[in-house]
């Protein structure tokens, strides 16, 4: 086992133990399933690595959170299930938690949250004072403020990952993602996603549908 999966066993670990606040089964299995999803071959961004780096930005911005465990628990899930070529992969994450999360030892009001967050990752738009979705929203995102060179790299992987969808297609339904984004009030819900990430990502936003578009 690598040591960043051996990291991201012990990071489950202690988010279930703090969620279910009690005795429980291994938490480890559970940790297993999980990487494997995460694993699977028709991921090139949504990978370990992106799991890690959401972990890390959750961290960042736990103090705005409500329950910042819960949100660790939902960024586990949120893309557990993730096929490029279908719509409902939120619902069946969300599904999964559902089924998993009783059975690992989690309260039912912990695992309906957790649940909840990760349906949200659909439209990325919490409302106002979900203090929750606010932060896993923005540690979902935070990605799209990243250095010139890292942003050209997930907007690569993205690509790599809708392989099957031909050039002008892709292009087309890509510049439109794009252009919803631009389009938000705003990109980041939190205090410091806002101060911290807002102006770079939209930078970086502008200057890949430039790139799409020729404009």
């Amino acid at each position: 086992m690598t040591d960043s999966a051996q990291s991201l066993r012990i990071r489950w670990q202690e988010a279930l133990v703090a969620a279910r606040g009690g005795e429980g089964p291994d938490p480890l299995p559970y940790a297993d399933n999980l990487l494997a999803r995460w694993a699977e071959p028709q991921r090139a961004y949504h990978t370990t690595a992106h799991l890690a780096a959401v972990l890390d930005r959750i961290d960042t911005l736990a103090g705005h959170a409500a329950d910042a465990d819960a949100v660790r628990l939902a960024a586990w899930f949120h893309d557990a299930v993730y096929r490029p070529d279908r719509s409902e992969n939120e619902e069946r994450s969300a599904v999964l938690a559902e089924r998993a999360l009783p059975e690992a030892g989690v309260p039912d009001a912990v695992t309906a949250e957790v649940a909840r967050l990760v349906r949200l990752t659909v439209t990325h738009d919490p409302a106002a004072g979900d203090a929750n979705g606010e932060v896993l929203c923005d540690a979902d995102l935070a990605i799209l403020a990243a250095a010139p060179k890292e942003y050209g790299e997930y907007a690569a992987q993205v690509r790599e990952e809708y392989g099957f969808v031909p050039d002008e297609a892709f292009r087309e339904g890509r510049a439109a993602v794009l252009r919803q984004l631009l389009g938000l009030p705003r990109l980041f819900r939190t205090p410091y996603g806002a101060a911290e990430w807002e102006p770079r990502a939209r930078q970086n936003l502008l200057t890949e549908l430039e790139l799409l578009t020729g404009a």
